[in-house]
């Protein structure tokens, strides 16, 4: 899970600003989608602050994946509770917004629950913030989680080159959003909705304002991210590769990722851009979720294992050096000691360069929750372990394979110790170097040296600012 302290608003603060603390849980999307809120509430006069205890407005931005993360919302909402009434007291008022997917699965709960929250917003209206923020003010309780008719994008405010610049040199840009495959273990076609797409002219302009502020690599997301579609200046219609392809033209933007992938949705387009396209890092996430045919049908997730198997030996071909990373579900409801080892043997055929694994656990309203069959915890708690393990085993052998090999890396920032700085592999590791190999925001070559936990260490760099550099550069 991750959890950031804030998003990132108006470097100065103004007279008679409020300030708001913005927590974001979950995936990288809800970290975006915290920076367009953060957007929409500076341009209405909000500055950010790190510590909860000075909010005027404290924002909770939710994700509905994880078990139990309603009731850790809950959780924290006590503890707002507190703060709340401890600054009634001193004469400070304090609004309280949940946001996100457990804003959309449960906002009438939420506000039956929980008295502190003044306004739930879900993830297709938070463009409606201030709107909403203007409602509390007279005294309303405010739940806003339609879905909006309007494209939210175009009614949220440019992010002004000095937020975009505070960001630092990666930045995410959400293109697509929802989903229409409906697996059965996920939520998020309920809490996001259908798939819907941005317009190619509307990413490109935002592209083009991170790379003006500085921004070397781009990620773009999705919950669905290769469904994407558009049509071009001559109206035809395009998909994800030719977005790529766009990209890649723009000034300054020497990197390009994106995630997350259906493997159905991986067409030749796509492919042929991970051949062609240097900018496009040699790292794909593409989650399978099962080895077993028989499970990824419980799933839906209309494809087998050997079509996995296939694509990602057609993907290689294109690409030699890519790095695989994907999710899996243990324990999903009906699964057999003979289902686990077809995903065992799945991860042992591709080798993965790195994956996220969980214990399969029901969510409410999805039709997984109601399958028959489901598996006793300590058994998916056994299979975890000894899939994990093997993950682990191939993660660390993929890095220590590359010791001895020169990388490009984009150096991020400072490092924890005096004298380094902390940069980005091609396949998305952190790599630590002394800081005579670069600035924030070089793209050096550098010699890896070793390999420490999830980290790489590099020695001194050279510099290749500005080259479109993919994977490994020199043996």
């Amino acid at each position: 899970m991750t959890d950031t302290s804030q998003a990132t608003l108006s470097p100065t603060k103004r007279a008679g600003s409020r300030k708001v603390f913005i927590k974001t849980y979950g995936c990288q999307m809800n970290v975006y989608d915290s920076q367009r809120m953060g957007d929409a509430l500076a341009d209405g006069g909000y500055v950010a602050t790190e510590t909860m205890e000075d909010a005027d407005l404290v924002l909770l931005n939710t994700c509905h994946i994880r078990e139990k993360a309603a009731e850790k919302i809950y959780s924290e909402l006590g503890r707002i509770r507190k703060l709340k009434a401890e600054r009634a007291e001193a004469g400070k008022d304090m609004q309280v917004a949940v946001a996100g997917c457990v804003a959309q699965a449960e906002g009438a709960e939420i506000i039956a629950r929980a008295p502190v929250v003044d306004l739930v917003v879900g993830p297709q209206t938070y463009h409606r913030l201030p709107q909403a923020l203007a409602r509390v003010a007279k005294g309303e309780r405010v739940i806003d989680t339609d879905y909006a008719v309007e494209d939210k994008f175009s009614h949220l405010p440019h992010s002004q080159p000095a937020q975009l610049r505070a960001r630092g040199v990666t930045a995410f840009l959400t293109v697509q959003e929802g989903c229409d495959k409906f697996c059965t273990f996920c939520v998020v076609p309920y809490t996001r909705g259908a798939e819907v797409s941005r317009p190619l002219a509307r990413i490109l302009e935002e592209a083009r304002r991170l790379a003006e502020a500085g921004v070397r690599e781009v990620t773009l997301l999705g919950q669905n991210v290769n469904a994407w579609h558009g049509e071009d200046a001559a109206g035809r219609s395009i998909g994800l590769g030719a977005l790529l392809y766009a990209l890649a033209e723009i000034p300054g933007l020497t990197r390009l990722r994106y995630t997350t992938s259906h493997p159905r949705d991986m067409d030749d387009a796509l492919i042929a851009a991970h051949r062609d396209l240097p900018a496009v890092m040699p790292y794909l996430h593409l989650p399978v979720q099962s080895g077993s045919d028989a499970i990824l049908k419980a799933m839906n997730r209309r494809h087998t294992a050997d079509d996995y198997l296939r694509l990602v030996d057609r993907i290689r071909v294109a690409r030699p050096d890519i790095a695989m990373s994907g999710d899996f579900i243990v324990g999903f409801p009906g699964e057999s000691d003979a289902d686990f080892a077809a995903t065992m043997r799945l991860i042992e055929a591709v080798g993965y360069a790195s994956a996220f694994s969980f214990k399969y656990s029901p969510r409410p309203g999805t039709p997984g929750a109601e399958l028959p069959g489901h598996v006793d915890e300590p058994v998916k708690a056994e299979r975890l372990a000894r899939l994990q393990d093997l993950l682990r085993r191939q993660q660390q052998a993929f890095s220590e394979g590359l010791i001895g090999r020169s990388l490009s890396i984009l150096i991020e920032k400072p490092g924890r110790r005096p004298g380094q700085v902390v940069g980005r592999s091609p396949y998305l590791q952190p790599v630590v170097m002394p800081e005579s190999a670069g600035a924030v925001g070089d793209i050096v070559t550098a010699r890896i040296v070793d390999s420490v936990a999830s980290s790489l260490m590099a020695e001194g760099a050279s510099e290749t600012r500005g080259a479109l550099t993919g994977g490994v550069v020199a043996a």
